[in-house]
């Protein structure tokens, strides 16, 4: 009897740690690493030649690629558009504010004052707007975001609380993220010193190689600690808490980091590219970026091994626009004109190419153009899913998706309904091996040139507005779109100008993506400076 007692016990205790482990795992952990301005072909995955990125390379191998996949044009229009789930054509939907205003805190303005400024100016949320950590948050997730601002050029503590973090932590001005030696970081809107960080501006560096610039870079005082650094630290320490104080609860993570968004700063060169006679000073550093990326990945791997849930945590990784050329040096690089023949180019008739320019990276990955174009070179990301025993590793798929999917890709992967009125359409079906209903195209910004579309079938249309000016492409046909096809295909010009304009709500101008708006104190300063 008492044999039987102790087995009814045991079999109860073992139900009961079952149900313990089911309820853990009934919703997978979500990470979302977000690069900026990171090109594909600075991944080793796609042939880099020069460093190898081994964590970031494991997301790619280990689970799905999309080889046709959509961030935004440039850095601020990608984030509101990530967050919201809409394309960035829409003026009337989200606007962005100009950067630097925090370098006025405690000189002269006060972070009320700060904050009263920036909600003036932009766009406020509305009671029944949904954002993506939102929809963590309705599915039961904690939610966090660690690094470089979620919104615009400058955000505020209830503006990034509004938009779904329980708990943030790192910068609220773009103009900050410039430099990597912040003399202070925000904590739940709450400010933060950091002890031997001394410059107001972050520690900027140059853009351009000089001896002066090189001598500026490596000029270590007042440079204590890296944000990079912080940032990630402070990411594990949560993790740490978070699964010592709530393991049951999944987790959504935001990390959109500052690498490798230049100017070029970083504590050390790396081994791997320190003795290269190929690379000059300024590149060395610059891959040496990417390392440093790639080392945090690393240590988000380590964590999750550390903790028993890597087979339960679903990673995503990506970037906010096209490729960027930072390593600029005179005579050696440059991002305008062709170095071959000295030609500015023109964006209609010529572009930047990597070997025109001598772009030793190739960081655009053999496209044409860079950040803030409509080419391919600027809007087309890396996008790879890790979920252990769930997405197939090492597939792929040339559906053509776009960051502003994300969120209703989440949303089907916790279990959630579709968020209506979305631009953003799920494809988590192909990301388990089934087939999901495919965009019919993708809408894209340029501040620089006008919009874009993308159809599922690899038509592309761009519009220069300065120039008014429609191309046509193939891009299953033409990777670096090197031929025009308007003139001979002019039915579909006229079709995709038709939905375009529509998409563009009837006004191209919202092609040029979210209108910038400067607040009180800026144009104070601009009207006393002239």
């Amino acid at each position: 009897m008492n044999i039987i007692k102790l087995l009814v016990v045991a079999l109860l205790v073992s139900t009961t740690a079952f149900a313990k482990t089911s309820k853990k795992n009934e919703k997978p952990n979500i990470i979302l690493i977000y690069a900026d301005d990171l090109g594909r072909g600075m991944l080793s995955t796609y042939g880099q030649k020069y460093i190898t990125t081994p964590n970031i390379d494991r997301i790619a191998d280990f689970g799905m690629r999309f080889e046709n996949a959509y961030g935004c044009n440039y850095c601020a229009p990608a984030r509101a558009s990530l967050l919201t789930g809409m394309h960035d054509a829409r003026r009337n939907l989200f606007n962005i504010s100009t950067a630097g205003i925090y370098m006025n805190l405690d000189n002269g303005m006060s972070l009320q004052e700060i904050k009263d400024e920036i909600h003036d100016v932009m766009i406020p949320a509305k009671p029944n707007d949904v954002f993506l950590a939102e929809v963590a948050k309705k599915a039961g997730y904690a939610t966090a975001e660690f690094g470089k601002i979620d919104w615009g050029f400058a955000t505020t503590p209830e503006r990034v609380a509004r938009h779904g973090w329980d708990y943030h932590y790192g910068f609220y001005d773009h103009q900050r993220c410039h430099g990597f030696y912040p003399p202070f970081l925000f904590e739940n809107g709450e400010k933060v010193d950091i002890p031997g960080n001394t410059y107001v501006d972050c520690g900027l560096t140059n853009m351009v190689e000089s001896p002066e610039g090189y001598k500026a870079r490596w000029d270590m005082t007042g440079k204590a600690q890296y944000s990079e650094d912080l940032i990630v630290d402070k990411m594990m320490e949560w993790m740490d808490d978070h699964h010592k104080n709530k393991p049951e609860q999944p987790f959504f993570a935001y990390f959109p980091s500052q690498l490798p968004h230049g100017p070029i700063a970083v504590p050390a060169v790396h081994p791997e590219v320190k003795n290269n006679p190929d690379l000059t000073e300024m590149e060395k550093e610059y891959a040496s970026m990417i390392k440093y990326l790639d080392n945090s990945v690393g240590q988000i791997f380590a964590k999750l091994e550390e903790q028993g849930i890597l087979d339960n945590t679903i990673i995503i990784f990506t970037s906010d626009n096209g490729h960027e050329v930072y390593a600029r040096q005179p005579g050696h690089t440059d991002t305008k004109k062709n170095m071959e023949t000295g030609e500015t180019y023109n964006d209609v008739h010529s572009r930047f190419l990597s070997d025109l320019s001598n772009d030793v990276f190739d960081g655009n990955n053999g496209m044409s153009g860079l950040k803030r174009a409509n080419w391919e070179g600027g809007t087309r990301v890396p996008l790879f899913w890790f979920w252990q025993g769930n997405i197939e590793a090492g597939s792929s798929s040339d559906q053509r998706v776009a960051n502003y999917d994300i969120l209703n890709t989440v949303a089907e992967l916790m279990g959630q309904d579709q968020e209506k009125g979305k631009d953003s359409k799920s494809y988590a079906k192909t990301l388990l091996g089934g087939k999901s209903k495919a965009h019919d195209y993708i809408v894209l910004s340029s501040r620089t040139m006008g919009p874009s579309i993308v159809t599922q079938d690899g038509w592309k249309m761009k519009y220069h507005i300065k120039g008014n000016s429609f191309q046509l492409y193939k891009l299953d046909d033409d990777y670096k779109e090197l031929n025009d096809l308007a003139m001979k295909y002019p039915e579909k010009l006229e079709t995709l100008k038709a939905i375009l304009l529509k998409e563009c709500g009837g006004d191209w101008q919202n092609g040029l993506g979210p209108v910038k708006v400067k607040m009180a104190s800026q144009q104070k300063a601009k009207k006393k400076k002239h």
